[in-house]
């Protein structure tokens, strides 16, 4: 954070908000794409690969 910003909240790291706009793209394709309406399984892991990256980014000291 070479700009004198500091992290207040994990809503300020720009990684995470990268990856919840990630996550809603993933959220509508897997409800838009006939493919994935079939395939529950899939659909399951690829949002659970999105959130994943989302909730794991963090703050480091």
């Amino acid at each position: 954070m070479g700009e004198g910003k500091r992290i207040r909240r994990f809503e300020d790291i720009v990684g995470w908000q990268k990856a919840r706009e990630l996550v809603k793209v993933i959220y509508q394709m897997t409800n838009e794409l006939e493919g994935f309406r079939k395939d529950f399984g899939l659909k399951d892991q690829i949002r659970r690969a999105a959130v994943s990256s989302m909730s794991n980014t963090r703050p480091v000291k």
